[in-house]
């Protein structure tokens, strides 16, 4: 049987403790940057602001003085 597992920890002895929680971390690491990338940041929130006032005003929905108001709101 101990040819099978080519020794202790699949060949890898001590090295296998070692490597294990770095793979882990990493693949964790990993998961955590694709769900950042994937999900968006907080960050491009006050860019989308800005969109969506524009937007408005291009619509009509808003004056040209309620327009200036709000994005100096959001440049604050």
């Amino acid at each position: 049987m101990g040819n099978f597992y080519y020794g202790h920890m699949f060949g890898w002895g001590i090295w296998g403790w070692l490597m294990m929680p770095l793979f882990w971390g990493g693949i964790i690491l990993l998961v955590v940057w694709l769900v950042r990338e994937v999900g968006g940041s907080s960050s491009n929130q006050p860019n989308r602001a800005l969109e969506i006032l524009k937007e408005r005003y291009a619509k009509g929905e808003i004056n040209k003085e309620e327009f200036e108001a709000k994005k100096k709101d959001l440049s604050n």
